[in-house]
């Protein structure tokens, strides 16, 4: 069967089209293959009906070597009983000769010349498919990411919940107000780290979990800075966090010789302090784990000195602290917060007295 020829036209609008596909994976993500997949299904579903539904349309869209083409195929006969799926003999040869031999000929088809509504129809079976795409393009990324930090652009702040739109890659997602740090002042343009907490899948399409004030976050910093904790040479043991205001992040290493504390905070503090100032100066209290209950817990109420470790209760676990007078502010902290930190940090409640043991006697 002849190819039909190419009009100038025709090409043009051709090489068009294909330089808009790749336009749309830059800007969606999404592979220009997967588009055209959709757009074929779509110009084919809207064209049939131009036949009665019936299915004797194929469109073809090559992305390599960049071929676009929409045909419907009929049956040569002497004479036509369906039109739709149907041409005469006569007709076929004025379309093209030697399809007469053939018992069939495709029909080259304009997709520009469908009725409205078949238009219509078509376009929205493209966007439903790009919105599949998307959200299955969404979930797979944030899923790779899951349980680890990301580095998002502000887009907006909701003027009436406080939440941050975000843009990480070529999605976008929500930073509620209730994950974002206490007093921290974001901006449109301010480009933040923040923890993926988890990936979920509903109807409406993937529902990513993010937050700044998760203990997570500061764990995945200090592996960033940390090549000891990332490589494995240290361990973090637990994390306890009031985000905004304190962490006490209890760090140990199986190798006796390496200074675990000394490692995290680096030389003149130089590792810890890049994390404060992405934390906008949180406070963070790094302290040796230790297997000793009295020795893990005498170092969780750092800075403040303790005189001693008491185990009242093993289960539950209870402990009492014995500290200075002049140390009893702060052993307990700003409204109870060193104290409540050190307690979730070891897992052991942790009552404070005074050396003398007057207090609370």
């Amino acid at each position: 069967m002849a190819k039909a020829k190419i009009s100038a036209k025709e090409k043009k609008e051709i090489k068009e089209f294909f330089e808009a596909l790749k336009g749309m994976e830059e800007e969606k993500g999404i592979p220009k293959e997967f588009i055209a997949e959709k757009i074929s299904e779509a110009i084919t579903v809207a064209a049939r009906k131009d036949y009665g539904g019936n299915d004797i349309v194929t469109c073809i869209i090559d992305t390599e070597n960049e071929i676009f083409r929409v045909v419907a195929r009929k049956e040569i006969v002497d004479e036509v009983e369906n039109p739709f799926t149907q041409i005469s003999k006569a007709d076929a040869a004025l379309i093209d000769a030697n399809a007469v031999n053939d018992g069939f000929i495709d029909i080259k088809l304009d997709p520009k010349k469908f009725g409205r509504i078949v238009a219509q129809n078509s376009k929205n079976n493209f966007r439903q498919g790009v919105r599949d795409a998307e959200k299955g393009q969404i979930l797979q990324e944030f899923q790779s990411k899951n349980r680890e930090i990301v580095t998002a652009k502000v887009e907006r702040i909701d003027p009436k919940t406080g939440n941050a739109i975000l843009t990480i890659g070529h999605s976008e997602a929500t930073l509620p107000k209730l994950e974002q740090v206490p007093d921290e002042v974001l901006h449109e343009g301010d480009h933040i780290k923040v923890y993926i907490v988890d990936v979920k899948e509903n109807e409406k399409g993937p529902r990513v979990m993010l937050s700044r004030t998760h203990p997570g976050l500061v764990k995945r910093l200090f592996e960033t800075e940390v090549p000891e904790i990332f490589d494995g040479t240290i361990e973090i043991k637990s994390i306890s966090r009031q985000a905004g205001s304190r962490t006490k992040m209890a760090v140990w290493s199986e190798n006796s010789e390496i200074d675990a504390v000394g490692a995290c905070i680096g030389q003149k503090g130089a590792r810890v302090n890049k994390i404060v100032e992405e934390l906008a100066g949180e406070k963070i209290d790094i302290v040796k784990y230790s297997d000793d209950p009295i020795a893990y817990i005498t170092e969780a109420l750092s800075p403040a000195k303790v005189v001693s470790v008491e185990i009242e209760s093993e289960e539950p676990k209870v402990c009492k602290a014995r500290v200075p007078e002049s140390q009893l502010s702060l052993a307990i902290g700003n409204k109870g917060q060193n104290v409540r930190l050190a307690a979730k940090l070891t897992g052991w409640k942790i009552d404070i007295h005074p050396e003398s043991g007057f207090f609370g006697e």
